[in-house]
């Protein structure tokens, strides 16, 4: 892919998440820098600083920030004098090494899918549908910041004030009265805030016993019939195929209603006080129509859910997704502070040295050795629940993660401000900022580029653990560790922790393999034995 194309890519991205902010539309990606402003307070301000700019009366400064960076970046490719962005011979070779250490070539594709997928965000998961046809008109409720009611499908009840349910018109394509088409995503669940109905199967009668899914084996444990919206009409316990124990019954409006107990098939006791006779109200449903409900948390390919659901109802799979998105997110706002922190300070104390280095040395020996999670307790408890989210927990980590870095760009600093190159700059009237960033800096890409994957691991980590403990992100965000500490508490249903788990290590390992190739292919150490 040559230079000129990768700029206007850049470009026409830019553009159309501007022409997206302003015409309501939320693409996948592009959308990010606004959604992220939307969600914290201080990255938006009043509409009337930029009244041609404001949307829902808001300015959005720092997805137009985004954006702005965006097309300056391509603009900048547009008119460097190189004409391709063909890398020098030295790190031509330093690629080649790399691709030969298949363990890191495989892990970068596969980190490149695992973008690619995170990147198409609500067009692969969400509860929203991509498209409905309904009485001649096409929506794109996915593709909108919009929220469509349920009235404007044809739904009726309270279901027509709250924003629509869209699995729910899927079910009903095609009938009289229902859509024409809905398109729904690969997974119809949003990662979080999005409870699923119970699944169930249907069980299954003969010659006057219940028998289990399969038809084969006698049942044992609670069967309930259903009415026709899934609420649940009675639920009752089998043993050996019979009714044995207690019968619960509820109305529509899930008022119980009625109880009866059963042993060996034969009823003992009934009590019903609700309204007409209990003959009526116990054929509500028809008879031998019992299912078995799997309540939450629910296993894996039941009711639609490949990897199953957690004990809030939400699907794994997209929570999952949801998570993936999240850590993604945190890398790359977490990995341009430290490291402009870390290579900055690290730079300025290698070139400088004296005072300046030893008063800088303390402070971050003083820093290091602050209890971290003590930190995060006690900044939780100040801050109020309003502020609390992402950026919170990203600056507390980012106070912290650029420390490790300082000490080797230092002693690469001291070592290049060393070189003839630097003498003949200073000679030549150079300044100091002028040496650091176009001279120092460029000889310091191989600590850079493979400090990078070692980073994104800390963070993923970092997260992870913070969760877990219970002093991470809100729930409002999917997170990996939320979900093991989930099945950590319910091995019961070890399906929880066993994606957690695999999600986790699997993201470590895939991110740990490319820097430790990395790390290897730019050794020059490990490499002038054989070259």
């Amino acid at each position: 892919m040559t230079k000129n194309l990768i700029a206007l890519l850049m470009i026409l991205a830019a553009l159309m998440g501007m022409l997206g902010e302003l015409h309501g539309w939320l693409l996948p990606t592009l959308s990010w820098a606004f959604t992220v402003s939307r969600e914290v307070p201080f990255l938006r301000c009043d509409g009337a600083y930029a009244p041609y700019f404001e949307v829902d009366g808001a300015f959005h400064w720092f997805g137009w920030f985004c954006m702005l960076l965006l097309v300056l970046g391509g603009v900048y490719l547009l008119v460097r004098r190189r004409s391709s962005l063909r890398l020098p011979p030295k790190y031509q070779k330093q690629v080649e090494r790399f691709k030969k250490i298949k363990r890191g070539y495989w892990s970068l594709i596969a980190s490149g899918v695992i973008l690619l997928l995170a990147a198409m965000d609500q067009c692969l998961v969400g509860k929203r549908a991509l498209f409905v046809a309904y009485d001649g008109e096409w929506y794109s409720p996915a593709l909108t910041r919009a929220v469509l009611p349920g009235s404007t499908f044809g739904l009726k009840g309270a279901a027509a004030q709250a924003e629509a349910d869209y699995r729910l018109l899927n079910e009903k394509e095609g009938t009289p009265g229902g859509p024409d088409l809905v398109l729904m995503p690969l997974v119809p669940y949003s990662p979080t805030m999005d409870a699923a109905e119970f699944p169930s199967e249907p069980l299954v009668w003969r010659d006057g016993l219940l028998y289990d899914v399969d038809g084969e084996t006698l049942y044992n444990g609670l069967a309930s019939r259903l009415y026709e919206n899934g609420q649940l009409h009675l639920r009752q316990r089998y043993r050996k195929g019979k009714p044995d124990g207690h019968v619960q019954g509820w109305l529509p409006n899930r008022s119980e209603v009625y109880s009866a107990s059963y042993r060996d098939g034969a009823l003992l006791s009934e009590h019903y006080r609700g309204p007409g006779k209990v003959s009526r109200f116990l054929n509500r449903t028809e008879p031998g129509s019992e299912r078995l409900v799997y309540y939450h948390p629910a296993p894996p390919l039941t009711g639609g859910h490949l990897l199953g659901t957690n004990s809030q109802g939400a699907d794994v799979l997209a929570y999952l997704y949801g998570g993936l998105q999240v850590n993604i997110k945190a890398a790359l706002i977490y990995l341009p502070f430290i490291y402009f922190i870390g290579l900055t300070m690290g730079m300025l104390m290698g070139y400088f040295g004296g005072k300046f280095d030893l008063v800088t040395q303390r402070v971050i020996e003083v820093l290091s050795q602050l209890p971290f999670l003590f930190v995060v307790m006690i900044v939780s408890d100040f801050v109020p629940l309003q502020m609390r989210g992402m950026f919170l927990i990203l600056s507390l980590l980012a106070m912290f993660g650029w420390m490790h870095m300082t000490y080797l760009v230092r002693t690469a600093t001291m070592k290049e401000k060393t070189r003839d190159y630097v003498a003949a700059a200073k000679v030549m009237g150079a300044s100091t900022a002028h040496i650091l960033l176009r001279h120092i800096l460029p000889n310091m890409r191989g600590i850079v580029v493979t400090l990078v994957p070692f980073s994104v691991a800390g963070v993923i980590l970092s997260l992870a653990s913070l969760d877990y403990l219970g002093f991470g992100l809100p729930d409002t965000y999917a997170s990996w560790g939320r979900l093991l500490n989930d099945g950590l508490s319910k091995l019961s249903s070890p399906w929880i922790v066993s994606s957690a788990f695999f999600a986790l290590v699997g993201t470590l390992l895939i991110v740990t393999f490319i820097g430790e190739s990395v790390r290897e292919a730019t050794d020059p150490r490990r490499h002038s034995y054989y070259e």
